[in-house]
C-alpha cells in the first residue's frame, strides 16, 4: 500500500511540474507575442518544443490564431480591396457579390471559374464577364476570379493553387469566411479545372462541381472527402468530354462502393444538351450547399499530382519532398493510425490533435502490421506554429506531430 501511496504521490508531483513547464511555455508565447505579433519564427523559440496540457495547448492555439488574424486584417487589407492576388508577375484580379444573411460561423465562398482558355485575352476577359453572373447562391460570397493567363490550362497550372490558397485566406480573415464552407466551381476551362483542383486541394474545398470540362490526366483519388458534382451535355462531344464524364461517374461509383463513407457524388449528363446547358447545371449548387468540410477525416487519401502540395489535411511530407504520383492512404481508429497505402513516399509527417486521439494517451502508427511508432505525441506551439503559417485556417491548425520513416 505504501509502494502505491509512493508511486501516486511521484506521478502527482511529475504531473504538477509538467503542468508548470506547459504554464511557463504558454507564458513565454504570450511574452513574445506581445513583443513582436509575428508568429513567423516562434516554431525555433525554446518554449516551442515544451510538451503542453491540454488545456495550455488550446490556450496557445487561441494565442496564435488571434496574433494571425490580426497580422492578415493589417498586411492583406490593401491586397483585398483592390481585389487582386499577385503570384510573381502574374495577377488574378476577381469580383464577388453577396447574397443572403450571414451565418453565425461566417459566410460560405463560392469560387466559380470561367471558360475560354486558350484564347485572346478578350475572349477571356468576356467569359469572366459572363461568368460573374453566372449562378446565385441562397448565401455566400459568390466570387468569379479572372484567370492569370489566357493558356488552355489557364485554371491548373501550377501557380493557380498558391494563388487560391492566398485568396482563401484573405477572406477567411477579412471577409469572415468559414473556412469549413468554401466551394469550388467552374464552366468549361473552369470545369477542366476543378477537375484538377478539387481532388489536389481537398482539404480546401466543402464541395467542388464540374460544369462541360474534360479531366486530362486528372485522378479522383483525392476526392475521397470532397462532395463532387458531375454534369456535361449529352451532346457535348468536343474532347469526348461527355464519354469522359460518363467514365469519372463510374469510377466514383466503383471508389463509393469500395468505400462507403467517402467519394460522395452527383452526377448527371444532360441529354439533348451541347456544350452550354442552359443554366440546367446550377441544380449543383443547392446540392453542394448541403456539405461542409471536415478538416480532419478519418480516411485520407493524398494521390499527389504533377503540381505537389507538402501537407493534406492531417498528413504531410518534410519540406522538398513532395514528389508527383507519390500516394498515401491512411485512416484512424481511436488510437491507432493505420497507412493502409503507401508509394514513393520516404517519411511521413502525421499531425494530430485532441479531435482526432487522446494524445494523453500513446498513439500507435502502423505498416501492413508492421509498428512504425508507438508512444505519446507531445503538444507542442512549434507544431501549432508550423501547421499554421502559410494556410491561414484555423481548423487546420493541429498540435502535434509523429514523423514515420516508410520502407
Amino acid at each position: 500500500m505504501r509502494t502505491l501511496v509512493l508511486l501516486a504521490l511521484l506521478f502527482t508531483v511529475g504531473f504538477a511540474r509538467a503542468g508548470d513547464k506547459s504554464a511557463d511555455a504558454v507564458a513565454a508565447l504570450k511574452q513574445s507575442l506581445a513583443a513582436d505579433s509575428s508568429v513567423d519564427g516562434l516554431a525555433s523559440k525554446p518554449f516551442a518544443s515544451v510538451p503542453l496540457t491540454k488545456e495550455a495547448a488550446a490556450t496557445a492555439r487561441e494565442l496564435l490564431w488571434k496574433a494571425q488574424l490580426a497580422f492578415l486584417k493589417k498586411d492583406r487589407a490593401e491586397e483585398v480591396n483592390a481585389k487582386v492576388i499577385k503570384d510573381g508577375k502574374l495577377e488574378m484580379p476577381y469580383s464577388f457579390k453577396t447574397f443572403g444573411a450571414k451565418p453565425a460561423g461566417g459566410h460560405s465562398l463560392w469560387i466559380s471559374l470561367h471558360g475560354g482558355g486558350g484564347a485572346p485575352k478578350e475572349v477571356n476577359d468576356s467569359q469572366w464577364e459572363n461568368q460573374k453572373k453566372l449562378y446565385q447562391p441562397e448565401e455566400g460570397l459568390y466570387l468569379a476570379p479572372r484567370a492569370p493567363t489566357n493558356t488552355w490550362n489557364l485554371w491548373h497550372e501550377g501557380h493557380i493553387d498558391r494563388m487560391f490558397a492566398r485568396l482563401i485566406e484573405d477572406l477567411i480573415a477579412l471577409e469572415d469566411v468559414s473556412p469549413d464552407r468554401v466551394y469550388v466551381m467552374g464552366y468549361s476551362a473552369g470545369g477542366d479545372g476543378v477537375y484538377q483542383i478539387a481532388p489536389r486541394m481537398a482539404d480546401s474545398w466543402a464541395a467542388a462541381a464540374m460544369m462541360a470540362g474534360h479531366p486530362n490526366d486528372a485522378s479522383p483519388l483525392g476526392l475521397r472527402n470532397v462532395p463532387f458534382a458531375l454534369q456535361v451535355g449529352g451532346k457535348d462531344a468536343a474532347f469526348k468530354r461527355n464519354e469522359v464524364a460518363a467514365e469519372w461517374g463510374k469510377k466514383l461509383d466503383d471508389l463509393r462502393k469500395a468505400d462507403p463513407q467517402g467519394y460522395e457524388h452527383f452526377v448527371k449528363i444532360h441529354e439533348g444538351k451541347g456544350h452550354w446547358m442552359n443554366l440546367e447545371d446550377k441544380v449543383a449548387l443547392p446540392w453542394m450547399a448541403k456539405f461542409t468540410r471536415n478538416p480532419a477525416p478519418t480516411r485520407v487519401v493524398w494521390k499527389q499530382a504533377g503540381t505537389t502540395h507538402d501537407r493534406f489535411y492531417w498528413l504531410a511530407v518534410p519540406p522538398g519532398d513532395a514528389k508527383a504520383g507519390s500516394l498515401v492512404e491512411a485512416k484512424r481508429d481511436k488510437q491507432t493510425i493505420e497507412i493502409v497505402k503507401v508509394e514513393n513516399v520516404k517519411k511521413l509527417l502525421i499531425r494530430l490533435d485532441d479531435r482526432m486521439v487522446v494524445l494523453d494517451k500513446p498513439v500507435k502508427v502502423t505498416l501492413q502490421g508492421k509498428v512504425l511508432f508507438e508512444g505519446v505525441a507531445p503538444r507542442t506551439i512549434g507544431t501549432q506554429v508550423k501547421t499554421l503559417v502559410g494556410r491561414g485556417d484555423p481548423k487546420l491548425i493541429f498540435d502535434a506531430e509523429i514523423a514515420v520513416d516508410l520502407p
